[in-house]
C-alpha cells in the first residue's frame, strides 16, 4: 500500500495528490490509528502528522487533502506549475492537477461539492 500511496522524490505536491486518487484513495477508509501506522507518506513531518491526526474513520483521500491544506493554509503556497505539454493527455493532466488543487482548498464537510478530481469545474 505504501508503494501506491508514497510522494515520489521531486514529484510536485499536487501530482501525488493525484496519483493517490489515481490509486484509490477514496476507496481506503482508515481510522486514526491506522492511518498513524503508515508512516511517512508525503516526506513532509507536518502532512504526515496531520494525516493520522483525526480518530474517526475517514477515506485517505480526504485525509490526504485535509493534511495537505492544515501544512499549507493559503492556496498561494500549493501552486501548479504549469509544464509545456505537447499532447492531450498531458493537457488533460494539467488541468485533473487543478481541479485537485482546487479540491485542497475545499470545505471537506461541504456535500454539494464533488469528491471526485474528474468532476472539479476548471475555468
Amino acid at each position: 500500500m505504501r508503494k501506491d500511496f508514497s510522494h515520489l522524490e521531486g514529484e510536485h505536491i499536487i501530482t501525488w495528490l493525484l496519483r493517490c486518487w489515481d490509486n484509490g484513495a477514496s476507496s481506503l477508509e482508515l481510522e486514526g490509528r491506522e492511518a498513524k501506522q503508515l508512516g511517512s507518506l508525503s516526506r513532509e513531518g507536518g502532512i504526515d502528522k496531520a494525516i493520522g491526526k483525526k480518530a474517526q474513520a475517514l477515506s485517505l483521500w480526504r485525509r490526504l487533502l485535509s493534511s495537505v491544506r492544515e501544512r499549507y493554509p493559503f492556496s498561494e503556497d500549493v501552486v501548479c506549475q504549469p509544464g509545456k505539454w505537447t499532447t492531450m493527455e498531458r493537457g488533460i493532466q494539467y488541468l485533473r492537477e487543478l481541479a485537485v488543487q482546487e479540491m485542497v482548498y475545499y470545505d471537506l464537510d461541504n456535500v454539494q461539492l464533488p469528491t471526485d478530481p474528474n468532476e472539479v469545474q476548471c475555468t
